[in-house]
């Protein structure tokens, strides 16, 4: 836990990529086992379904902490946005509500590995004075 709490924006940034890798090998995975699947009479394990709250759930930690030590004030709402921006991506997604392109939850996974790689070289405080608490 020490490893997340002193580097709150790698975790956030891995979170972030291994959900985006997550999405991009579901439909590949799928397709290609689906004559196995079919033969067998197998479904779709859950825990691979909702594999993506586990990344959100790690995510949110992960921003939870770095809001608390970066020196930026324009990295907290960003990071608080995006990651809330990309809940409801994946909530829609799960209950299909708009039917919208993938592509726009990959680029808010991109993002927000952005900003929390953006955050881990730019914005770290050096003291305890110079972080922004709000």
């Amino acid at each position: 836990m020490k490893l997340s709490l002193n580097r709150s924006d790698t975790l956030g940034a891995v979170a972030s990529t291994m959900c985006m890798a997550h999405c991009l090998i579901t439909p590949i995975v799928f397709m290609a086992s689906s004559g196995t699947v079919k033969q067998a009479n197998l479904s779709v394990p859950g825990w691979w379904i909702n594999l993506d709250f586990l990344f959100l759930l790690i995510s949110f930690l992960a921003i939870y902490r770095s809001t608390q030590t970066t020196s930026k004030a324009f990295m907290k709402p960003a990071l608080w946005g995006n990651w809330f921006f990309l809940l409801l991506l994946i909530i829609n997604e799960k209950m299909t509500l708009l039917h919208l392109p993938d592509f726009i939850t990959y680029i808010a996974a991109t993002t927000l590995a952005s900003l929390h790689l953006y955050n881990l070289k730019y914005c770290q405080c050096k003291d305890e004075n110079c972080c922004f608490k709000n």
